[in-house]
C-alpha cells in the first residue's frame, strides 16, 4: 500500500511543529487567539501521567469527559519551533493501562493543567494554566497532506508576532521537565 506524504498510519508517526512560551498576559493572549480563531474547541481539565522509558516521551492524557488517550513522541529540547513526531493510541481502559504502566515503567511525574483550545485552520492555540507552574502558550502546526513542514513553520513564525511573544518567552523543555523530573 503506498501511503500520502505525512500521512498517520500504524507505522508512521503524525507530526505537528510547535512552540512552548510563558505566558506574562494570558488575557491579552486569549483577546487575540478569539480573533485569529477559526475555532474555539474549549476549556479542558487535563491531567498528562509521563512514565519512564528509554527513548522519546510517554504519557497517558486524561480530559474530564473526554476519551483517555496514550501518547508516545519524540521531540528535542529547544527553544524555538521545533519538530515532534508522535503517536496517539486511544485508551479505553485509562485506570488499568495507568497500574500497568505505572507498575512496569514508573511515574516520572504527573503535570495537571487547565487549557483552553483556539484553532487558527490548522494550528492548535493552547492557553495554559499548569498547576504548580505557572501560564504558558502553546502553539501547535498541524503537518498533514495540505500543509507541509516548511509552511507549519511559517504560520507559527505569524501567530508568534501576532500574539506579541518575544524570542526570551520561548522555553526549550516539557512541563514535566521544568517542574523537576
Amino acid at each position: 500500500m503506498k501511503l500520502l506524504p505525512n500521512m498517520p498510519d500504524a507505522d508512521r508517526p503524525r507530526r505537528n511543529i510547535e512552540i512552548k512560551a510563558r505566558a506574562t498576559d494570558l488575557d491579552h493572549a486569549r483577546e487575540v487567539a478569539r480573533r485569529l480563531a477559526t475555532d474555539h474547541l474549549g476549556v479542558l481539565q487535563q491531567t498528562d501521567t509521563y512514565f519512564h522509558c528509554p527513548t522519546g516521551r510517554l504519557k497517558l492524557r486524561e480530559i474530564e469527559g473526554q476519551p483517555a488517550e496514550l501518547i508516545a513522541y519524540a521531540r528535542p529540547d529547544q527553544a524555538g519551533p521545533k519538530t515532534s513526531d508522535y503517536h496517539l493510541v486511544p485508551a479505553a481502559d485509562p485506570a488499568g493501562l495507568l497500574r500497568a504502566l505505572s507498575s512496569t515503567l514508573g511515574v516520572r511525574i504527573v503535570v495537571k493543567k487547565r487549557r483552553e483550545v483556539f484553532l487558527v485552520e490548522n494550528v492548535r492555540i493552547h492557553l495554559d494554566e499548569v498547576y504548580g507552574l505557572g501560564s504558558f502558550l502553546e502553539l501547535e502546526a498541524v503537518v498533514g497532506e495540505e500543509v507541509d513542514d516548511e509552511r507549519a513553520h511559517e504560520q507559527i513564525s505569524g501567530l508568534l508576532e501576532a500574539l506579541g511573544i518575544d524570542g526570551s518567552d520561548l522555553l526549550d523543555s516539557s512541563y514535566g521537565d521544568m517542574m523537576g523530573a
